[in-house]
């Protein structure tokens, strides 16, 4: 039962990642190649590495903290990391799909604030699970500065 729950955190987190990465894959050669883009931007093809190591990351420390026994702090942590990644979600819905980069980057920095507050609360259950999601803390600040850029550009 604990393998298959990982599973199901994994396919939770991928699930994100492929919707979201549907509606990206689609802008990139049209709407998106038409930004002006900032120096610090990566090449287009480092974002999918890098979003899939995350979101695995993202699944194993969920799955962390399902595992604690039951309380509230665990129950608290859950609705947090579900919280994020609807933010998650919808950062890519605003970007990508409906080209508002101004909200886009107002979504990015309550995301971050959201991952945060998640870290927080898998600390109180499970230490290890906050430090999993310290990489995606860490890529997404650069994704709000880079979002930053992209709007003063554009």
């Amino acid at each position: 039962m604990r393998w298959m729950a990982l599973l199901l955190w994994i396919a939770l987190c991928l699930a994100v990642g492929f919707l979201s990465g549907r509606w990206t894959a689609a802008e990139i050669p049209t709407w998106y190649r038409t930004l002006r883009r900032p120096a610090i931007a990566p090449p287009n093809w480092v974002f999918a590495p890098v979003w899939t190591a995350l979101y695995l990351l993202m699944a194993v420390a969920a799955w962390r903290v399902w595992l604690a026994t039951p309380s509230s702090a665990r129950a608290w942590a859950l609705a947090l990391f579900l919280a994020q990644l609807a933010l998650n979600f919808a950062w890519s819905l605003l970007f990508f799909r409906f080209h508002a980069i101004g909200a886009a980057l107002v979504e990015v920095l309550c995301l971050w604030a959201a991952i945060a507050a998640t870290a927080f609360a898998f600390a109180r259950v499970s230490p290890a699970a906050a430090w999993l999601l310290a990489p995606y803390l860490a890529w997404v600040a650069f994704a709000a500065f880079l979002n930053a850029a992209f709007w003063r550009l554009n």
